[in-house]
């Protein structure tokens, strides 16, 4: 992408995220430009991008609006994901090294600060550790073609729109798993972190599941 429209893409999907489009609104071209501070053109190449990432739906004569997802998507979105991020875990716990699995201990501490505050949780920060976590369990397997095809095609999506539904438990719980899931990268249990990661995913969806039917 041109940096015009990596900036527009950004600028597009903050606005998604932060509930100010919210699921089924129509995304003005116009506006979004005026938004982003740059022209139409780079817009509708982050459009497309953010279409490839389940956020948006474009269809001809009808321009572009915030996807809206069925019960169905989300079940496929999560199993996807649940299996992509299996498989990471356990090349991760074959294939990591020392410098892995100091970024995964920081990142749980990290999430362990967020979450034990004593205001109310900054989802916003939480996201952004978890998605560090995640992001250090693909570098750890070693796989670069893993990892694009989860974070361009499952991930960003379904872990955003997830945390907005979270409890306070739920982030407890969720920094548990990291934790379980970083020791078992570490003793090289690569079924186990395989089966932690799963149950991680999906103990996500039943959260997600619970609070939007």
């Amino acid at each position: 992408m041109t940096k015009a429209a990596d900036k527009a893409y950004k600028t597009i999907g903050k606005l998604i995220l932060n509930g100010h489009f919210k699921p089924g609104d129509h995304l003005s071209e116009e506006d979004l430009s005026e938004a982003s501070g740059v022209s139409r053109t780079p817009v509708r190449d982050a459009l497309r991008r953010l279409e490839n990432e389940y956020f948006v739906v474009i269809r001809p004569n009808h321009g572009a609006q915030v996807a809206v997802w069925n019960a169905r998507d989300i079940e496929d979105l999560f199993e996807m994901r649940a299996r992509l991020e299996g498989m990471a875990a356990a090349r991760a716990a074959e294939r990591r090294d020392a410098s892995d699995l100091q970024k995964l201990a920081t990142c749980v501490e990290k999430i362990d600060v967020v979450i034990n505050s004593d205001e109310r949780p900054d989802v916003s920060q939480f996201l952004e550790y978890n998605r560090r976590f995640h992001h250090a369990v693909f570098d750890a397997a070693r796989s670069p073609r893993l990892k694009a095809i989860n974070l361009n095609l499952v991930a960003p999506a379904v872990v955003a729109r997830t945390a907005e539904f979270f409890t306070h438990a739920d982030l407890i719980r969720s920094n548990a798993h990291h934790r379980e899931l970083s020791d078992a990268i570490a003793a090289g249990e690569a079924q186990l972190s395989e089966t932690i990661m799963r149950t991680h995913i999906l103990a996500a969806a039943h959260s997600y599941k619970k609070f939007t039917k």
